[in-house]
């Protein structure tokens, strides 16, 4: 099952599948595309998995089990890519809330969000080739982006486990809290990036010309919601 909770401009998806670690199934990928559809006013979107012990533990081996030709192999591989390509298109900013351990397919789909944070305890790891395969999902080409094309085919290859702390010094982790402190931090900097101007910046990070990141912040500056600001500020100033 997954689950979508809206609330002031935070779209909250949760993946939630006890029995299977929150292993993504074929019946998982369309309810993600459905909570995405329901999500997309949304200023800003966190996917996490339910429970505290698994993120997403990859594809759900005993149903995917079945495909067994290249080209069912390759439609399910092409139908998750889609969606982490739709979490990556997300217009405003996309936070993996690594609750529990991300494996695999999880892995992928936490390097499909913008920003990762995760609670202290968890794993986080590459390990398809456990399995005698690879990534399929877009997260080989996304882990190169974060840590280099050398240590993405170490890391990948090796189907290496790293814990949180090594994940975030090696730039695959944004920020790590210890388990009590995960829940409210990671909610906390969701609601502080459920703005417009988190949605500009996402843009203009991702790569525009000069002429429309100037382009973003004139919007913005002749916005109500600068204005209303910048009048806050200017009546709490001494003359």
């Amino acid at each position: 099952m997954v689950e979508l909770e809206l609330e002031q401009g935070v779209a909250v998806v949760t993946i939630d599948r006890p029995q299977a670690r929150n292993a993504i199934a074929p019946i998982t990928m369309d309810q993600l595309d459905e909570a995405l559809d329901a999500a997309d006013e949304a200023h800003v979107l966190v996917i996490r998995g339910a429970g505290d012990k698994a993120f997403v533990s990859g594809g759900d081996l005993k149903e995917l089990s079945a495909l067994r030709t290249e080209e069912q192999a390759a439609a399910m591989a092409w139908r998750m890519r889609t969606i982490c390509d739709r979490l990556a298109a997300f217009p405003g900013p996309v936070i993996a809330a690594l609750n529990g351990h991300a494996f695999g397919g999880g892995a992928e789909v936490a390097v499909a969000a913008d920003i990762r944070v995760a609670a202290a305890d968890i794993k986080i790891g590459f390990n398809q080739s456990a399995l005698a395969i690879m990534p399929a999902w877009g997260g080989a080409e996304r882990l190169a982006a974060l840590v280099g094309k050398g240590r993405a085919i170490m890391l990948a290859g090796a189907g290496t486990i790293l814990g949180a702390a090594e994940a975030e010094r090696l730039g695959l982790i944004d920020q790590v809290w210890e388990r009590p402190d995960f829940e409210n931090g990671w909610r906390a900097l969701a609601r502080a990036l459920a703005t417009p101007q988190a949605g500009e910046i996402k843009r203009v990070v991702g790569g525009v010309t000069p002429e429309e990141a100037v382009g973003a912040f004139a919007r913005l500056w002749v916005a109500d919601e600068h204005w209303a600001a910048a009048d806050a500020v200017l009546t709490r100033r001494p003359a």
